[in-house]
């Protein structure tokens, strides 16, 4: 049985006497949908990649974001000081851009090793839209128990996310640019005039992109040269691609 009294937020309904945790259930969902959306996908394409080598990959992406996103979500709350709690606390810290950006490096280190030359990226596009805007529900239903919130402001838009401070609501500005994303790049996709590769590369620098001016208006408080841990691995995903952009958004 589910019991709701009012909305609010952090929201924790009860089920079955048991106060839940939605974000945690809809990260499990989000990992779920995406896969099997990318099953989907690849059923209805024709993949160059062989399946012994696509699991490979997929084998790669996932140890690599296992990696990203902890050292990421580390550099974001750097400590000189540490304790057996702040280990422990720091080891379920994680961010999706470290998992992207390391899942972008583990799936190219085992092309490198496996010799596979093909673009492998563009089918995991759309399903790793998807489970962000997943994951992301749960961030915004979290509240301040889940530092996806932003800084106090008097933009219209402020919420009220768990400690009584009107603040923006930065997951919920994510699940409106996600969704314009999705269907942007599914059209452009749909036109058939992109390269190998490259509506993987787009989805990287828009969503960094939207990323980096986002955390202007978080409550970040660790900066290197003005910048947080999480501005810089866009700037540095920004160089990464600079071919891309070179190729697609600087004028001609």
């Amino acid at each position: 049985m589910i019991i709701l009294t009012s909305f609010q937020i952090p929201f924790e309904p009860i089920i079955l006497g048991y106060k839940t945790n939605p974000h945690l259930i809809l990260e499990y969902l989000a990992f779920f949908i995406g896969y099997r959306y990318y099953v989907f996908l690849r059923k209805k394409s024709t993949d160059a990649i062989t399946s012994n080598n696509r699991l490979s990959i997929i084998a790669g992406a996932i140890f690599g974001a296992l990696i990203g996103s902890r050292l990421v979500g580390f550099l974001e709350q750097p400590i000189l000081k540490m304790t057996i709690e702040r280990f422990v606390y720091l080891l379920n810290v994680k961010t999706i851009m470290g998992g992207l950006f390391g899942g972008l490096l583990g799936v190219e280190l085992i092309k490198w090793i496996i010799g596979e030359k093909e673009s492998s990226g563009d089918l995991f596009t759309l399903p790793i839209i998807l489970g962000i805007f997943i994951g992301r529900i749960g961030c915004f239903l979290t509240g301040i128990n889940e530092f996806t919130y932003g800084s106090e402001t008097s933009f219209f838009m402020g919420m009220d996310l768990g400690d009584g401070v009107n603040r923006h609501p930065t997951s919920l500005y994510e699940l409106f640019f996600l969704a314009a994303l999705f269907f942007f790049l599914k059209k452009l996709q749909e036109k058939k005039g992109l390269e190998k590769g490259h509506l993987f590369q787009l989805f990287m620098l828009a969503y960094f992109g939207f990323r980096f001016l986002i955390e202007f208006i978080k409550p970040n408080i660790f900066f290197t040269l003005g910048l947080s841990s999480i501005q810089w691995l866009c700037v540095i995903c920004y160089i990464y691609y600079w071919k891309t952009i070179l190729k697609y958004i600087v004028p001609k």
